[in-house]
């Protein structure tokens, strides 16, 4: 697995609305707070920030071309939960956020424009309580709703867009394995642009704090957990000789900066207290096992450290059954486990998942819909069942997926599944077409503008005068989207 060294110095502090055209809705053609902080808007800001955001969503789609993706809807699902119930009091309201999740170790957190919120398996793995992972998205949320990087170049009269497009392009140097050449190509082009700022300043890290200490008290979350979790940081940088996560690389910790932040951690009243969530401990023996994927002891012994739920090390133990094809164990375990949690839609998701893994496609699909019966649009266990669906029905697996993407038009792995159910349900226009968004959603923009050229074709040969038009349309999208690719 490549080392990722995903540094905040450009990405955490782009906070902009999505301005970006998206493939939202892109198959409905076939059927017909306040917090005495400074303001930051100004008269001719609107125009910078669209360019921004274009650049920050094309970045997006390069780093998913070059870092490995965490492909687990259940941790998706979980993480971007926790985003909309801190965003309400992050001043970032009427933004639309979008989790990438990365399958690193590597302990760290990141924010680009558009409201990106990345994710490495690494956090969940350090964090060992659900506040300590709340505490570093909520400083993350804090850099995006006080802009910070378009407050950090102030000194000009307007953003240098040549620049900012310079140091994206060293963060995916970065992301695909470049290490200390791409953080130097960042680093070189921000120097260039601002002699005397390196990352973010003090007082930006300061202002992140305060507003991640604000949300995450009036979410319920306490906010010494913040506190605990930069001090467990520098406790692993000091084991590690002076080699700190990648998250203090850029959010360095010291002592005053800590002291700040627990006493003001310390004059916050958390309103209505959340009880420590059991799913946390659940999603985290996911990462976990998906770090020691190689040694799933390993992910098992991590786990019992500290006080970790039982049902989370029973969780994590039949999963590790199921990977040793102990199928039958695993569903056992699983089931009970159901009985004994049943507001939990993650465990009858996972055992669906442990059934299609294991090849039985129809026992998949029968816990798959009755899980949805249950708790209806369920996205996991939507997309579990439009993929055993593949296998059994493929109008069927066409219909599910197609209305997920719909719901997730920045899914690429949903257009994926639907290029293929198109494909096995001769759609063949329709699933060129969706095999060209995933291919646009992971930055190979010219594969996928001659992918729509070959969708193009077919729609014309068969007369599907929707689909043809459709994909007209998105040709001119995906052009402009090349147009601002071409910026790195």
């Amino acid at each position: 697995m490549p080392r990722i060294a995903i540094t905040c110095l450009a990405a955490c502090a782009l906070s902009l609305a999505l301005a970006q055209p998206t493939s939202a809705q892109w198959i409905d053609d076939q059927s017909g707070g306040d917090y005495g902080l400074p303001s930051l808007t100004s008269s001719g800001s609107q125009a910078i920030s669209g360019e921004e955001t274009r650049l920050g969503r094309a970045w997006l789609r390069q780093f998913r071309a070059r870092a490995p993706g965490w492909d687990d809807p259940i941790a998706q699902e979980y993480v971007e939960g926790l985003v909309t119930q801190l965003l309400p009091h992050s001043g970032l309201v009427d933004t639309n956020t979008l989790v990438t999740l990365v399958e690193s170790r590597m302990l760290n957190a990141f924010a680009v424009p558009g409201g990106v919120i990345g994710v490495n398996a690494g956090l969940f793995a350090f964090a060992d309580e659900e506040a300590a992972l709340i505490s570093v998205l909520a400083h993350e949320l804090g850099h995006l709703s006080q802009r910070h990087y378009s407050r950090g170049q102030a000194r000009a009269e307007q953003i240098q867009i040549p620049a900012m497009a310079a140091m994206l392009a060293g963060m995916l140097i970065a992301a695909g394995g470049g290490g200390d050449a791409g953080i130097g190509v960042a680093m070189g082009s921000q120097a260039a642009f601002i002699q005397d700022q390196l990352a973010y300043s003090r007082r930006f890290e300061q202002e992140a704090d305060r507003i991640g200490l604000q949300a995450m008290a009036q979410a319920g979350y306490d906010p010494q957990a913040m506190v605990r979790m930069f001090r467990a940081m520098q406790r692993m940088a000091n084991l590690q000789g002076g080699n700190p996560p990648e998250f203090l690389l850029t959010h360095p910790v010291t002592e005053s900066r800590l002291s700040d932040t627990q006493d003001r951690a310390g004059q916050l009243r958390v309103a209505r207290p959340r009880d420590e969530d059991l799913q946390y401990s659940l999603v985290r023996a996911r990462a976990l096992l998906t770090i020691h994927r190689r040694d799933p002891q390993q992910a098992a012994t991590r786990l019992a450290q500290g006080e970790t739920p039982e049902s989370a090390r029973r969780y994590l133990a039949a999963l590790i059954d199921a990977e040793r094809g102990n199928v039958d164990a695993a569903l056992r375990e699983l089931d009970a486990l159901a009985r004994e949690l049943p507001d939990l839609a993650l465990l009858p998701a996972s055992a669906a998942e442990v059934a299609f893994k294991a090849g039985r496609y129809d026992d998949a699909i029968e816990r798959s819909r009755r899980q949805l019966r249950l708790m209806p649009g369920h996205v996991p266990t939507t997309r579990l069942l439009g993929e055993a669906l593949l296998q059994r029905d493929p109008d069927e697996a066409w219909r599910v997926l197609r209305e997920l993407s719909e719901r997730r038009p920045e899914d690429p792995q949903v257009f994926t599944l639907l290029a293929e159910a198109a494909g096995r349900s001769d759609r063949e226009a329709w699933g060129h077409l969706a095999r060209a968004e995933q291919l646009q959603l992971t930055g190979r923009i010219d594969s996928a503008i001659r992918q729509l050229g070959v969708a193009k074709g077919v729609a014309e040969r068969e007369g599907d005068t929707t689909a043809a038009s459709r994909i007209e349309q998105r040709r001119k999208d995906f052009l402009g989207y090349r147009e601002t690719l071409e910026k790195f």
